[in-house]
């Protein structure tokens, strides 16, 4: 409970000094009688009743004045209420699932296990923004829609695995599908998180053709090329010595990639191992961060009708017992 005008209880000062007074001056009362036999004043009840309450009248009226104090200070009850505005980003990240991703220059993980701890770790940092995914290898589908539940996202990305398309790379294709989940987004920023470790070798559409569609969507393209510097172990199923590992040449075509990235004022990266592929989305989380505004209302309700109709009737019942039980006579 608050008070709308709180200067007015200062004037609870004047009510111990009130007390004072009245007893005061209930001490200095004093009258003599004279009798000419004391026999009747004996047999008188020593104090009546009546008399043990006559300070009621003094009590309800301090009462009454206690109480219209705070009917003036008005108190109130207050409600605080919260409207939270978000402007919300819309992300769909396009994976690549071609079978040069399970090179292991990501130890303890190939480059597609890497990638779907990271993406883990990324989503799990968002609150309110709807994250789709898309795959991709010789063709591109979509393996989760848009959405805001995240538990159903990740089980999505755990299911993820190399083999699922038909080997290729398709960065084309690719962005068609996500830019085709986004286009109709009414999204502050609408972002595709493009991460791919080759070139583009298959697909009806150019990359460069696919990323000015996007832009012309208003979708922002962050492309990461995935893989280190030189050669990578890439395993291999040998039918005589079985799993073997051979150097295969890191192929990344950093400047289509780039070029997307300009083309959508994206930005392109170059992860080479897990910490830096991290660093990545950390960083692409800081830069799409959702507005987020909150504004607060505070309802206030009147309380103080309730003490000054109580007042009002302490006053009426004070007036009646000081004419009736309590009336003096002059």
């Amino acid at each position: 409970m608050t008070f709308a005008n709180p200067e007015f209880l200062f004037l609870f000062i004047l009510v111990p000094l009130l007390v004072y007074w009245y007893f005061k001056k209930q001490k200095n009362r004093s009258g003599t009688i004279k009798y000419s036999n004391i026999n009747i004043a004996k047999s008188v009840e020593k104090i009546s009743m009546k008399r043990k309450l006559r300070h009621v009248l003094f009590v309800l009226r301090v009462l009454v004045i206690s109480l219209l104090i705070i009917g003036f200070a008005r108190p109130q009850s207050s409600h605080t209420e919260e409207e939270i505005i978000t402007e919300g980003v819309d992300i769909v990240l396009a994976l690549d699932i071609s079978s040069s991703m399970l090179a292991e220059d990501f130890r303890p993980n190939n480059r597609l296990g890497a990638a779907k701890l990271v993406a883990a770790d990324f989503i799990n940092g968002r609150t309110s923004d709807r994250i789709g995914m898309v795959v991709f290898a010789a063709k591109s589908f979509t393996q989760c829609p848009l959405t805001l539940d995240y538990g159903i996202l990740l089980n999505f990305l755990q299911e993820v695995e190399i083999g699922m398309i038909e080997d290729g790379t398709a960065v084309g294709m690719a962005i068609a599908n996500g830019s085709n989940r986004l286009r109709d987004s009414k999204a502050k920023s609408k972002i595709l998180i493009l991460l791919t470790d080759g070139q583009n070798n298959r697909g009806e559409l150019d990359p460069i053709t696919a990323a000015k569609v996007a832009d012309a969507f208003d979708i922002k393209i962050y492309t990461v090329g995935v893989g280190k510097q030189g050669n990578a172990l890439y395993p291999v199923n040998d039918p005589i010595f079985g799993k073997r590992y051979v150097q295969m040449p890191v192929q990344i075509d950093e400047k289509t990639l780039k070029e997307i990235a300009n083309i959508t004022d994206g930005k392109y990266y170059r992860a080479t191992d897990k910490k830096s592929l991290a660093g990545i989305f950390a960083e692409i989380d800081q830069l799409e961060k959702t507005k987020i505004e909150v504004k607060q209302y505070t309802r206030f309700s009147e309380m103080f009708t309730p003490f000054i109709f109580l007042a009002l009737f302490l006053v009426a019942t004070e007036v009646t017992l000081a004419n009736t039980k309590f009336r003096k006579i002059p």
